[in-house]
């Protein structure tokens, strides 16, 4: 049976593939790339997983991805090397209020290693790259899988240096079987709500609760912006399948919503299930902009800035040719209105748990 290669463990979407890897018997041994200073957190989330797969192996080696042969023992290495027949390349530092240095030096450095790594491997069959939609930075308007525009500006350094990361593995597409994947939002699972830290759409749950004690609680902005987020069992079961897909050799892929909702209406419901009323009135985007450069009212209200830049920001995500292919399957994306009532039930069961919660800066 063929062997996985995972980078970006113990983060949470390598451990949901992995879990569903196991579960429909794709693979019963995977090895797993880790920082030395996250060996006790990946031997834990190892154990948790094998607590449910019990006849299944993940082999935790230690290395990191910003040094040449990611910092993998020579013995290993040439152990392993020629066992490896999936590569999927996950770690990355995702924060929206990243530094650029540190951001470049995983993203785009440690990228360029791994690209150098997974050339060396004579069974590859196919190499999987996480990128992210929001490569767009600020391009507006109707967004293709086949695109890869450098827009005129980009809103962090985050997308910027995705970009600048997928360029590289864009390269390597005569040379190499490779899938580009590139997500929307993503959050936690589409049933139990689970999920492993509150980012992202979280944003928007952390200041409904802390505002919760006003009389009433206003929209932020008036923006027809329609908002992409994606679960994470999706774009674990969609990734899997089109890892296996031969027609998705070559191919940069969209796993995003193709229905996605208005901003606007989101907000709305996610009111409404935190505190059984809807918004009224409206404190208008410059306003909102404006305050949340003030670092104690971020934090207050566990926002991160860079979150409004997304509230305002209108594109479409086509993903035309992800649909065609998961539609061999029936893979769809779940609706995300429809999985609110979860999500916020697993985000009020651990609300006061604070490593769910992230550094506001």
């Amino acid at each position: 049976m063929d062997i996985h290669f995972f980078t970006g463990f113990p983060g949470f979407i390598s451990e949901q593939i992995i879990r569903q890897l196991f579960e429909k018997n794709v693979t019963d041994y995977v090895y797993v790339l880790v920082l030395q200073t996250e060996l006790e957190k990946a031997k834990d989330a190892r154990n948790k997983i094998l607590e449910m797969y019990h006849e299944k192996t993940i082999e935790i080696i230690e290395g990191d991805i910003t040094l040449p042969n990611l910092y993998i023992k020579e013995e290993v290495v040439e152990r392993i090397k020629g066992n490896i027949h999936y590569f999927w390349h996950l770690a990355a530092i995702y924060d929206l209020a990243v530094p650029r240095e540190a951001a470049w030096k995983v993203n785009v450095h440690g990228t360029s290693q791994v690209n150098d790594f997974v050339k060396q491997l004579p069974n590859l069959k196919r190499y999987i790259y996480f990128s992210t939609a929001y490569v767009a930075g600020k391009r507006e308007g109707f967004i293709l899988e086949t695109e890869l525009i450098r827009p005129t500006a980009f809103k962090n350094y985050y997308e910027e240096t995705k970009f600048e990361a997928e360029l590289l593995v864009d390269d390597l597409k005569e040379k190499v079987p490779l899938t580009i994947i590139r997500p929307g939002i993503v959050k936690g699972h589409s049933v139990t709500g689970e999920t492993k830290k509150f980012d992202g759409p979280y944003f928007f749950l952390n200041m409904i609760d802390r505002i919760s004690f006003l009389p009433f609680i206003p929209y932020i902005g008036n923006s027809d912006a329609r908002i992409n987020v994606v679960p994470v069992d999706y774009i674990a079961e969609a990734s899997i399948f089109l890892s296996q897909e031969e027609e998705a050799v070559g191919k940069t892929l969209h796993l995003t919503d193709p229905n996605p909702h208005a901003v606007k209406e989101v907000y709305r419901m996610m009111v409404k299930e935190m505190t059984g009323k809807y918004p009224k009135g409206k404190i208008p985007i410059e306003f909102a902009a404006a305050a949340m450069q003030i670092k104690k009212i971020r934090q207050m209200l566990g926002v991160e800035v860079e979150t409004i830049d997304y509230l305002t920001w209108n594109a479409h995500f086509d993903c035309t040719i992800a649909k065609k292919l998961l539609d061999k399957a029936n893979i769809t994306c779940p609706d995300f209105l429809q999985t609110l009532p979860a999500m916020i039930k697993f985000y009020k069961e651990n609300i006061n748990n604070k490593n769910f919660h992230i550094q506001i800066k």
